[in-house]
């Protein structure tokens, strides 16, 4: 049951700090969809990071539930890329729709494998 807590503790965090960026940029954003965007990557960098540098046991468990699962599962908003994604398209906006899907998914991976990098590197 504790594991749950720790989820759901990190998991209000990350929404928030989610709903903050996005109030923050939303505004110069425009149409496209760029605070979710950006938060994907940012995520992705620091899951990756978190990824490389846990320590073994039930400390490190502790943290990937906190921040990798709760806070940066909170953080990153993939069901609002999806939705978001969808709409360019339906609005037959189909290149920024690939673009944003494309951009979203191979920028996520690159900064993911840049954060495990920076992680094993300070390890």
């Amino acid at each position: 049951m504790t594991g749950f807590l720790f989820v759901a503790v990190g998991g209000a965090v990350g929404a928030s700090a989610r709903h903050a960026v996005s109030l923050c940029t939303h505004a110069a954003s425009g149409a496209f969809p760029w605070s979710t965007l950006g938060i994907n990557v940012a995520g992705s960098f620091l899951l990756g990071l978190l990824t490389a540098v846990l320590p073994e046991g039930a400390a490190g468990e502790r943290l990937r539930l906190l921040v990798g699962v709760g806070a940066l599962g909170g953080f990153t908003t993939f069901s609002t890329f999806s939705v978001e994604a969808l709409a360019l398209a339906r609005g037959d906006q189909w290149l920024p729709a690939a673009g944003y899907v494309v951009g979203s998914v191979v920028s996520g991976l690159a900064a993911a494998a840049a954060g495990y990098a920076a992680g094993r590197a300070l390890a």
